[in-house]
């Protein structure tokens, strides 16, 4: 049976042995990342812990709502068997109707009565072929940009500060990419702190040869998955294709390794098309929305 948890009631050990037991899933839904990045949130369960259902959850303006932050892809359910198409559309169902605002991506496509669906794209690349025959797949174009990227000294260091990229990442493209709310680059800042004193993630630099930083990237590198999470880039960095070489090295360095390279997507088409150039696969995860919400409010939070 599907139990409704708040989050004082979810038992961290037992959703994470469960996650544990389910092979290629990501960071995102693991206890210590919604810990950090949706704090408070809540949760629908099964008896046993077999199945479970992350709900980020938050509460503005006297009202409880469902919405997936900045720097979360998506979640969704999570089980170790089962049939998961059948389970998806039974937990959406159990999702309380008091959330009057539900936006909230999931990782299965799904047709729920009252919700509006909309696909989205992400991209992956499987590491599992010596770095020879990954550099030939590329695209001309791409192996043309690192060829050129080449030519220039950039030395790839990993002694960035979080607020060193997050600073960069403020100044070019944040607001751009829809990151506004100081309480999300808090949370960025935690997340990169925790990550890097627990082994699971770093940042990757490259700076000009007075030390500023011109291209920062930070990885989480964790249960087989290397997910690119954010990147941020000034436009001397472009100019010297910094972002082909820092890439092309992270897919070298870890080639035949068997783990999986995640871009974490984007909805720009220049962005995607760079992505696609190291020969990505496109996979899809879905935005699931309702809106509830009485009028005028509603008004403001229009899919």
């Amino acid at each position: 049976m599907i139990a409704y948890l708040s989050n004082g009631e979810i038992d961290r050990t037992r959703w994470d042995e469960c996650l544990s037991e389910i092979k290629g899933i990501n960071h995102y839904p693991w206890s210590w990342y919604l810990d950090i990045m949706a704090p408070g949130w809540e949760a629908l369960v099964d008896d046993d812990y077999h199945s479970l259902f992350p709900l980020p959850c938050f509460r503005k303006f006297g009202f409880n709502y469902i919405a997936t932050p900045v720097f979360l892809q998506h979640l969704g359910l999570y089980s170790a068997d089962g049939d998961r198409a059948r389970m998806v559309q039974e937990f959406v169902g159990y999702i309380p109707e008091f959330y009057r605002l539900v936006d909230l991506s999931i990782g299965q496509p799904l047709v729920a009565a009252g919700f509006k669906v909309t696909r989205r794209t992400n991209y992956i690349l499987a590491l599992d072929n010596p770095y020879e025959t990954m550099w030939v797949n590329y695209m001309t174009d791409c192996r043309r940009n690192v060829n050129i990227a080449h030519r220039y000294p950039q030395e790839i260091v990993d002694d960035v500060r979080p607020q060193e990229v997050i600073a960069l990442f403020r100044s070019t493209i944040g607001r751009r990419a829809g990151v506004i709310r100081e309480v999300s680059y808090r949370r960025l800042h935690a997340l990169m702190d925790h990550c890097i004193t627990a082994a699971k993630g770093k940042i990757l630099g490259v700076r000009s040869p007075k030390g500023k930083l011109l291209w920062g990237m930070f990885i989480i590198d964790f249960s087989g998955r290397i997910t690119l999470l954010f990147t941020a880039g000034s436009r001397k960095s472009r100019e010297l294709r910094t972002a082909y070489h820092v890439i092309d090295n992270l897919i070298k360095e870890n080639a035949g390794s068997g783990k999986i390279i995640d871009f974490a997507g984007s909805s720009v088409p220049s962005i995607a098309l760079f992505i696609k150039s190291f020969n990505s696969t496109e996979t899809s995860y879905y935005r699931l929305y309702r809106n509830s919400l009485p009028f005028p409010v509603r008004l403001l939070k229009k899919s």
